[in-house]
């Protein structure tokens, strides 16, 4: 979005405009709201503007809901935009250390500093790019004074004021539309400016979940996070903000409720084990935070392989840290024997995963002869040292 794109669209004919528009979920809609508008005598800017925001508010009701409706977004803000339920995780840790003063530095378009102020916090909002910090302003207006926001850099913020931080380094190139990713060394801030302001005071840094683990600061907190499946970020806690005794922990949060494992350390790996009755598949926070061994524990099963994430044992258990898989039987991981299998077993619906195998699961479900009306899964991996194809039956 352009300013003269925002500015158009920041005026109470733009906004009714937007209101009236209603959600646009399709190329197709959109240019039939931009032919209908331009026709309707329109400026252009307006258009653009006004069509744009209706596409991205019904994009953006995956990470914020019904207040979707009642915002504004960039492409790459929304892209960027931390999820409304992990934003009220971060809010909450915030309540829960007695720190009422936050300074967002890196704000975007405002997802963090939504649900800070609406846990009750005073925020400092600031963020270098000055339509994305218009956009902010226009999402956290509703707060009045509690909020503020700025168009600045971090590093020159004034934050005399503050008793913590929440620190959201850019991680892709400036832009509002297309950007691509960039490399630790050249984020916005950098990383060792933000990693010394993270020491001066309580701090949550957002990260992405495959951030070298060697250069995270060895005294902090280091959270994986993911949502419905998906990691989705990658958070350093320091000072007050971090537990005492935890170095590394893996949030799943999944069907509105959260499931946390913590440690002092990584976890060492179970041993390995021969493929048992059930398989089970641990989930990516717990696979980055390094606490596969102690799902292991918890569910008395041990790797299928050293090198690969997949615990298998014989008891009928699962967790929330874990999907699991009742197992059929196993074959060689080739289409012709994998298809007799399917076949024998009537099986037309099929849900391919894979590890340990260089495979593509849409090209290899074309070489499968599905027929039938049951379902299953089939796991495509490496036990004992070699391929293995694996039919089961998802429990968890």
């Amino acid at each position: 979005m352009q300013m003269s794109e925002l500015t158009a669209l920041l005026t109470p004919h733009g906004l009714a405009l937007l209101g009236d528009l209603g959600p646009i979920s399709s190329t197709a809609e959109a240019a039939q709201a931009v032919s209908r508008l331009r026709a309707a005598g329109e400026a252009p800017d307006l258009v653009a503007a006004v069509v744009g925001q209706a596409h991205l508010r019904q994009k953006a009701t995956a990470k914020f809901g019904e207040f979707a409706s009642r915002m504004l977004f960039t492409r790459a803000g929304l892209e960027q935009a931390t999820r409304l339920p992990v934003a009220a995780r971060h809010a909450g840790r915030m309540r829960a250390a007695g720190l009422t003063r936050i300074a967002d530095l890196g704000c975007g378009i405002g997802g963090d500093s939504l649900a800070f102020a609406g846990a009750g916090l005073t925020v400092q909002a600031v963020d270098a790019d000055e339509v994305t910090a218009a956009i902010a302003a226009y999402n956290l207006a509703v707060f009045g004074a509690d909020v503020t926001v700025t168009h600045g850099q971090a590093e020159t913020s004034d934050l005399g004021v503050v008793d913590a931080l929440w620190l959201d380094p850019a991680r892709r190139t400036a832009g509002h539309r297309e950007t691509r990713r960039v490399g630790a060394a050249d984020y916005a801030p950098p990383l060792e400016w933000v990693f010394d302001a993270a020491a001066s005071r309580p701090t949550g840094v957002k990260l992405g979940p495959g951030h070298d683990r060697a250069a995270l600061p060895a005294d902090a907190e280091t959270q994986w996070v993911s949502a419905d499946g998906s990691v989705v970020e990658l958070v350093v806690w320091t000072g007050a903000l971090a537990r005492p005794g935890v170095r590394r922990a893996a949030l799943v949060l999944r069907d509105g409720r959260a499931h946390e494992l913590t440690a002092a350390a990584d976890a060492p790996d179970a041993a390995v084990r021969p493929l048992g009755g059930y398989l089970h598949e641990p989930d990516g926070a717990v696979i980055r935070a390094r606490l596969i061994g102690t799902v292991a524990q918890q569910l008395d099963a041990g790797m299928l392989d050293p090198r690969i994430a997949y615990l298998t044992g014989d008891g009928a258990v699962t967790s929330p840290f874990v999907q699991s898989f009742r197992v059929r039987e196993t074959m060689p991981a080739n289409a012709k024997a994998i298809s007799r299998v399917l076949v024998a077993h009537g099986i037309g619906r099929l849900e391919i995963k894979k590890r340990g195998m260089d495979v593509d699961p849409a090209a290899f479900r074309r070489s499968l002869t599905l027929r039938g009306d049951a379902e299953a899964t089939l796991v495509l991996t490496r036990a004992g040292g070699k391929h293995v194809a694996i039919l089961a039956d998802r429990v968890g």
